[in-house]
């Protein structure tokens, strides 16, 4: 019994290309920006809301709104 080529090709599968969007420089920075500041504005959220830097004052809502976030992330809140 003799194996033909086409079957024997069968199971390789060809190699897959990506297509990766071209970014320039300005656009690219743009991102960086607003993602370091998605970034800092989390980690002021998560991290230092309702200390002596607060923006809200004494008022705990966004404190309670993500306190047990805050203890899965190890940041002390009491």
């Amino acid at each position: 019994m003799t194996v033909s080529a086409h079957s024997a090709g069968a199971g390789a599968q060809k190699a897959r290309s990506l297509a990766v969007p071209h970014l320039d420089t300005a656009s690219a920075a743009l991102f960086l920006t607003a993602t370091v500041l998605v970034a800092a504005l989390a980690f002021y959220f998560l991290g230092y809301d309702q200390g002596a830097v607060s923006v809200f004052g004494s008022d705990t809502h966004v404190h309670e709104f993500i306190h047990d976030s805050r203890h899965f992330l190890g940041f002390p809140c009491h």
